[in-house]
């Protein structure tokens, strides 16, 4: 015989039973893995932090490109003095080493600043290879921050050789700053690339003859003559 009133107690034993049963599922469930109390607000995922790089130098792989007319090259020139001469064209930044038959070596150079450049007639009394540079006391004066005494290598201002000329303080040099080729910017020294004082060195002999032109005349005239 059907009873109503048994259905009812069936029923709510069933529901009771599915309730407990979903409440130790979820149980379990938070234990592995906690759920958060608020799952609306999303967190933003985590992202390793960035590998930090060391900036570059700023001379790093930097390739100073000069201008073709400072580039070592042989030129006709015509001049009255000797093969092996070595003529300095201030104005102009050029040093000029004399082949003979019209024709010479010209390199392009740093020359002093104004106030600082200077004329006359020398001749090479010493060579030095990758030279020690002790700034003279006029130099010190001026620029009292100037280290007392450089030992040679890349980083001496002096280059990779040095001529110095007569009993001066002026010498004939590399450097370690061939961006300054074709300016006038030195105490009165007169600077080349290291590779073409290199080649220079190897052509200049103790005792060679050394003309510094001042700044209102040329060494590249057609005719000969210095004007």
């Amino acid at each position: 015989m059907f009873n109503p009133q048994a259905l009812k107690v069936n029923s709510r034993r069933a529901v009771f039973g599915a309730l407990a049963i979903g409440a130790i599922a979820f149980s379990g469930t938070a234990v592995a893995s906690p759920l958060p109390l608020f799952p609306f607000i999303l967190t933003p995922p985590m992202q390793a932090a960035p590998q930090l790089q060391a900036a570059p130098s700023e001379d790093e792989g930097v390739v100073i490109e000069r201008p073709a007319r400072l580039k070592r090259q042989i030129v006709g020139y015509a001049t009255r003095e000797a093969p092996g001469t070595v003529i300095i064209d201030t104005p102009n930044t050029y040093l000029y080493y004399v082949l003979g038959g019209g024709q010479a070596i010209r390199y392009g150079i740093g020359v002093g600043r104004d106030g600082f450049t200077w004329s006359g007639t020398q001749t090479v009394t010493r060579k030095a290879e990758w030279p020690d540079w002790t700034p003279p006391p006029e130099m010190i004066a001026r620029q009292p921050y100037l280290p007392r005494h450089m030992a040679g290598g890349p980083g001496n201002p002096l280059g990779a050789r040095a001529m110095y000329l007569g009993g001066t303080v002026y010498r004939i040099h590399g450097t370690n700053a061939p961006g300054t080729i074709g300016t006038h910017v030195s105490s009165g020294c007169l600077r080349l690339v290291n590779e073409d004082v290199i080649d220079l060195y190897s052509r200049v002999n103790v005792g060679t003859r050394v003309i510094v032109l001042p700044m209102d005349r040329r060494a590249d005239n057609t005719n000969g003559k210095r004007s």
